[in-house]
Order: C-alpha cells, then structure tokens, then sequence
C-alpha cells in the first residue's frame, strides 16, 4: 500500500500519534538544549542556578502537543499564511 502524496490531516503521522510526536520533539529539544545550555547561560547573564530548563521544555512540548492536533493541522492547512507551519503540504 502506498501513501498518498498529499496526506489529509488524520494521515499525517503527527495527528495519528501526538504523543509520540510530542516526545520526540522534546527529546529532540532537551539534547539541543544541553549542547548548549552553558553558552546561552553565560550569555545572557542569567544565574545558572535559575531554574529556567523545565519550563523551556514543558512550553515546547506544549507546542508540539497543539501542533499535532488534527483540528490545528487542518487549520494550518487552510490559509496560506500558515500552510508552511503545517505537517505535510496542503490538499489540492
């Protein structure tokens, strides 16, 4: 069976499993984070005692989370403002 070149917004993989889409990104996030979490401390003069990394990493999640809502990718889908956000291009 292949995949249609287009996928409608239950197809893509994000609104089929949010979750996991969700967990990859924060992963995905928390490594970047941690690359260079010194540099961007030191930079910004914040004490790095402060607690600012589960915030940072509950906002992103947050995000991917209502990303990869259906409802949200078809939204993001249906005006070209917002078509390059979504998961997969937009239905013909």
């Amino acid at each position: 069976m292949s995949t249609p070149t287009n996928p409608t917004p239950r197809q893509v993989t994000q609104a089929r499993h949010p979750w996991r889409a969700t967990v990859r990104t924060a992963f995905a996030f928390i490594v970047g984070l941690a690359a260079i979490w010194s540099v961007v401390i030191e930079l910004a003069g914040v004490d790095p005692t402060n607690k600012l990394i589960a915030p940072t990493i509950a906002v992103a999640a947050a995000v991917t989370r209502i990303l990869a809502s259906p409802i949200v990718e078809q939204f993001l889908r249906r005006f070209k403002l917002t078509s390059w956000l979504a998961a997969a291009p937009p239905v013909d």
